[in-house]
């Protein structure tokens, strides 16, 4: 049940969050990187302290997944976890070390598998997006607050690319499109941009994590778009000992074609 205490509660976490991200961001910070290679930095860290201590305030009957401390939980404790929280902390690190401000706070509620609700924030621009499936989508600018809902295709589609992962298969998958407008985007931006009507379609078949995907999901889903896997069925959660996911169409209008685009 996703009621009005919790809406709040969350997105008060994910501000808290923006505001420890930012207090790094304004300051002159080290880079270290992790084990596959991906850049780390106070601010993932600060930012996963105070989400992860926020919701053992706000949901201290349901544990977390964050990206920062997903090592630390095995497929064999969380395989039983019907309500769990997906978080990552700071997505989109690489634009943070940029300083290209296309980063953001991702916590999304899985429930059996299902993103149920999300909360984006983007602690650059202040922008918060939050929703669910079944629940609608709300893109929050300070005290204005408005509905979403995803747009029909363009006949000339506007189709999002990862600032900084591109991988040959998405490229080839664009590439079939015929005459389209891509646009560069960082983070899960993507899934709220596809939800505001601003974009069409974003294909990935690079390497992302649950973390990654999962609160962008519930918003775009709440919006009345999809994130589709590569057999057209909805994304889902904590299913698997892996948290890598495999490729995804997300969409904002699924009465594409997408599967003609495929190479397989």
């Amino acid at each position: 049940m996703i009621n009005p205490e919790l809406r709040a509660g969350v997105i008060s976490i994910a501000r808290d969050a923006a505001a420890a991200i930012l207090g790094v961001y304004d300051s002159e910070f080290a880079v270290e990187h992790k084990n596959d290679d991906s850049p780390l930095t106070a601010a993932d860290l600060a930012a996963h302290r105070s989400i992860v201590s926020g919701l053992a305030r706000l949901t201290p009957d349901i544990p977390v997944l964050s990206e920062e401390s997903a090592h630390e939980v095995s497929f064999a404790q969380r395989r039983d976890w019907t309500r769990l929280w997906v978080v990552d902390p700071l997505d989109g690190t690489r634009e943070f070390v940029k300083r290209n401000g296309e980063f953001t706070v991702n916590i999304a509620l899985i429930e059996h598998g299902v993103a149920v609700y999300g909360v984006v924030q983007a602690p650059v621009t202040g922008v918060l997006w939050h929703g669910g499936p079944g629940l609608g989508a709300w893109r929050c600018d300070g005290a204005h607050e408005h509905e979403l809902r995803v747009q029909a295709a363009r006949s000339r589609m506007k189709v999002a690319t990862s600032r900084s992962h591109r991988d040959e298969r998405s490229d080839a998958f664009i590439a079939r499109l015929g005459d389209i407008a891509s646009v560069s985007l960082g983070s899960s931006l993507k899934f709220c941009a596809l939800a505001e009507g601003e974009l069409d379609l974003y294909p990935r078949f690079g390497p992302t994590s649950e973390w990654d995907t999962a609160a962008g999901q519930a918003v775009l889903e709440g919006a009345g778009g999809a994130v589709l896997d590569l057999q057209g069925r909805p994304f889902r959660y904590n299913q698997r000992e892996t948290v890598l996911n495999g490729g995804f169409i997300a969409l904002a209008d699924a009465s594409l074609p997408w599967r003609e685009w495929l190479d397989e």
